[in-house]
């Protein structure tokens, strides 16, 4: 009989993996955010070079419980998103994209369950915002963007009074 050679598991550690790669929590993470409940958003927490210029980062929103009104939505111009729910269903809102300029396609905003272990990619000039999670629980989402699009690609537009939406079940 052939002696295989061995491997044993060990307990992932910074230190050790650096050689091979990079990792983080993305449900609870301990990083610096922006926000605070119930929206908080765990930037660029890791990234991923896909070849070329092209790098992938990955957030964590954590959102809790709040009434599922859509007072605000945004949309980066040139790049998608990913949203991936880790620990509980979410609600998305999303709008077609429109020209710059023309603000929120209040008439056209639709809202869907996601939900958790579901990928949802969100085509460039797409409106949306922090999702809502479905029940008391918080929800870690991981969001996948370009590093910092955030901050270089993103229109955010506050809707107020009677253009507010509310989600119905």
């Amino acid at each position: 009989m052939v002696q295989m050679k061995t491997t044993r598991i060990e307990e992932l550690a910074l230190k050790e993996f650096q050689p091979f790669g990079f990792y983080a929590n993305h449900i609870n993470p301990k990083a610096e955010k922006i926000g605070k409940p119930p929206i908080e958003f765990f930037r660029d927490l890791l990234q991923l070079d896909l070849g070329g210029s092209s790098i992938a980062s990955f957030s964590t929103c954590r959102v809790e419980k709040r009434e599922f009104v859509v007072d605000v939505s945004e949309y980066h111009s040139s790049v998608g998103e990913g949203i991936l729910p880790l620990d509980n269903d979410i609600i998305i809102h999303v709008g077609p994209a429109t020209p710059p300029d023309s603000g929120v396609p209040l008439e056209k905003i639709r809202a869907f369950r996601v939900p958790k272990g579901t990928l949802v990619v969100l085509r460039p000039g797409v409106w949306h915002h922090a999702p809502f999670t479905v029940d008391d629980k918080p929800a870690n989402i991981l969001i996948v963007l370009p590093e910092r699009a955030y901050a270089n690609d993103c229109r955010v537009t506050e809707i107020r009074g009677e253009d507010r939406i509310k989600i119905q079940a």
